[in-house]
């Protein structure tokens, strides 16, 4: 049984130890699980009505969406996990004819994305109460996800397979074998046949000693979660608000604001003001009243996600094919990382992976460093 090393425990280091066949591999999962993206977000899945120019990120973006439906009946997962929610969509200007006929054109590719209405500003109201009324684009086959419920569910489900965790910050090299030790002691933690490395903006300084050079970066993120009194909250659909914010509501009133979009605050993990009166100034055209803010004091949600120079995520193996890495997911990342997860696995399994229709060249993001 060949040995594998997974090295950033988040959506696709998670999502590719649950599809690896556990009788051809023994798999070890190793995160410090600090600052973790996966982790602090919650997410809204309907990326068919993105403007992004990006043609194979819509691509990767599309099939991880259609993605859900085997991965929630792989994984048993329940509605406190996932759930096929609805999505309106509102804008500040009267666009949503616009939206309208982008959506009906993707739909033809994408059947995921559901029913198509147009609806009036009393029916967005009725159908999440929380907003004006106002007119919106209401997509049926939108989903929500919980990050850290996901990852929850997955590592039950990985202990009961004999999936092992590490909680620890590692080094890597390599020899014949690859080599793990913690970063801390030197101590010598495993030697492995394979690896994956999926641990996000830490991709790059994991990489670096093997004489990589790796063009990511970390963003921070931070949401708001506010508990209401709302008892039908879970009922309800989410909401792409126009500009840098969604409204996303759980289960038991729970409902989520957010996320921010730092790229200058390196892995800083702490929550801001600045963070909380900037997601109320963007919110605030779209909510009937300022009953979140007035009446509710949030908790903070603070994670750390990879981003790279286009924006745009990249994986598969490495010149030396018994290595792969997955980054730059951005904040899409809910919507692609268990696909790409998915597709790492199938590498494992097959030894054969075409990026081409979801990426630029592996080159274009990890380079070689020709001095070491």
């Amino acid at each position: 049984m060949k040995k594998i090393a997974i090295i950033g425990g988040g959506i696709i280091g998670m999502t590719l130890a649950s599809y690896l066949d556990k009788t051809k591999f023994a798999i070890t999962v190793f995160d410090s699980e600090v600052g973790q993206a996966t982790k602090a977000s919650a997410g809204i899945i309907s990326p068919w009505l993105s403007k992004r120019r990006n043609k194979k990120w819509y691509q990767l973006a599309r099939e991880g969406a259609a993605f859900y439906e085997k991965l929630v009946c792989d994984f048993h997962l329940d509605a406190s996990v996932y759930t096929k929610s609805g999505t309106l969509l509102l804008r500040k200007k009267n666009d949503l004819e616009e939206l309208f006929t982008l959506a009906e054109s993707r739909k033809k590719e994408a059947p995921e994305i559901g029913e198509l209405r147009k609806l009036t500003a009393e029916e967005t109201q009725k159908q999440l109460p929380l907003l004006k009324r106002q007119p919106s684009l209401h997509i049926s086959g939108g989903g929500r996800l919980d990050g850290a419920a996901y990852l929850q569910e997955l590592k039950q489900q990985a202990l009961a397979n004999g999936i092992r965790f590490e909680k620890r910050n590692i080094t890597l090299s390599k020899t014949t074998d690859w080599l793990l030790h913690e970063a801390v002691t030197g101590n010598l933690l495993g030697t492995f046949d394979f690896v994956a490395v999926t641990a996000g903006p830490g991709l790059k300084n994991l990489l670096s000693p093997l004489g990589y050079q790796v063009d990511v970066r970390p963003q921070k993120g931070q949401l708001l979660s506010f508990t209401t009194a709302f008892k039908d909250s879970q009922k309800w659909p989410v909401a792409m608000l126009d500009g840098e914010s969604d409204l996303i509501p759980f289960n038991n009133g729970t409902i989520l604001l957010g996320a921010t979009h730092e790229n200058e605050a390196g892995f800083d993990l702490n929550p801001t003001q600045e963070a909380y009166e900037h997601l109320r100034t963007v919110s605030q055209p779209f909510l009937d009243s300022d009953e979140l803010f007035s009446k509710i004091n949030p908790t903070f949600r603070v994670g750390t996600r990879a981003y790279t120079s286009d924006f745009a995520p990249f994986f598969g193996p490495l010149e030396d094919q018994t290595i792969v890495v997955a980054s730059g997911l951005g904040s899409s990342g809910l919507t692609t990382g268990p696909y790409i997860g998915y597709l790492l696995a199938d590498y494992f399994h097959n030894q054969s992976i075409d990026t081409t229709p979801y990426q630029k060249s592996m080159d274009t993001y990890i380079k070689k460093e020709t001095n070491k």
